[in-house]
């Protein structure tokens, strides 16, 4: 079954052994096994952690079998727990442990794969998921969409005090990305800059951390819409901070290649589900290509196969070339204005 805080907040009170969170973002399983070890360690239980992808069966035997000093039950956490490395033996015997603990309360987690968007568990994986559904609460956590973001960015400033003004909650979704671990440390960073009032827009543009993708985006808007100067200056303090040319340049070709397929697929009227499906987008690729796809009926297919050709060349110059890499981009970039400038 797939996340739902109200349903984990329901199970912790249903007493139960078994907790097993599984997605493709560290990030996510993480959060969701801190809620849950949050939430029993108000009894102050003893607490072991079996670090490692395998812990052999004899520590979680170990860990299951301990009797608290304390007449309480003992918390055992397994982060990022592997299935697919324990052979079968091992494996069932894992499982074992799980259902025969009457001591313990495990809180695992696992990071898998994610296919076209989706998790496909492998064999030993299903094993777990199964054994643990029948012995507790076992849950894909999914990442949370643009709204759901937008909520948790207004609970966490109103867990400090603060709070958005209108609009800027999603202007900070747009600067920072999705990553939650960054945009949590630019919430509590932004409510002290306001005094733990209201974090406004003019404060997020000031302070708020911004990604290469998002800048490097910036970027070329600026420069089909004829802000040239205005992207010259974006760049300039892109490099002011140290960020390393060649991966500007990367981002900038990502960034005009996200443009070239979502306009491929505009004029073959395909849904952008399908488009990231095609090139293996993942995660945050409804932000992503809907950039893409809203900047696309800036340009004709030439412009963009020419913009792609004046990146390509700045690649290799900043590989072999003598010329100062700072010129070289600043060079590409008035390139750029010219074979994709305001139509």
């Amino acid at each position: 079954m797939l996340y739902s805080e109200n349903e984990l907040n329901k199970r912790i009170k249903a007493d139960c052994s078994v907790y097993y969170f599984y997605a493709s973002d560290e990030a996510l399983v993480r959060d969701a096994a801190a809620k849950v070890e949050h939430a029993l360690s108000k009894d102050d239980p003893e607490t072991t952690v079996l670090s490692g992808p395998t812990p052999s069966v004899e520590e979680i035997v170990l860990a299951a079998g301990t009797i608290s000093f304390f007449g309480g039950k003992r918390l055992v956490l397994m982060p990022l727990v592997k299935p697919s490395s324990y052979s079968d033996k091992d494996l069932q015997e894992f499982c074992d442990t799980l259902a025969d603990t009457e001591n313990a309360v495990f809180i695992l987690t696992s990071v898998l794969e994610e296919h076209y968007g989706k998790i496909k568990p492998g064999k030993r994986e299903q094993k777990l998921i199964v054994a643990c559904e029948k012995l507790g609460y076992c849950a894909q956590v999914a990442k949370p969409g643009r709204t759901a973001l937008q909520g948790m960015l207004r609970d966490w400033a109103q867990e400090v005090g603060a709070s958005f003004a209108p609009g800027a909650d999603g202007m900070l979704i747009d600067r920072c990305g999705e990553d939650q671990f960054l945009l949590h440390n630019e919430v509590d960073k932004l409510a002290a800059l306001a005094d733990y009032g209201t974090i406004t827009p003019d404060m997020i543009r000031k302070l708020g951390t911004v990604t290469l993708d998002a800048d490097t985006f910036d970027m070329v808007k600026l420069v089909s819409s004829g802000q040239t100067a205005k992207a010259l200056q974006k760049l300039r303090v892109l490099l002011a901070l140290q960020n390393d040319p060649i991966l500007i340049t990367g981002a900038l070709i990502g960034n005009y290649l996200d443009i070239y397929r979502a306009f491929l697929a505009r004029r073959s009227r395909r849904q952008m589900a399908d488009l990231a499906k095609d090139f293996g987008y993942g995660g945050k690729w409804n932000y992503r290509l809907g950039n893409a796809e809203k900047t696309a009926p800036r340009f004709d297919r030439r412009q963009i196969e020419k913009s792609l050709k004046i990146l390509q060349r700045l690649d290799l110059d900043l590989k072999g070339s003598k010329l100062d890499n700072d010129l070289l981009l600043q060079k590409a970039l008035c390139e750029l204005a010219l074979a994709g400038g305001r139509r």
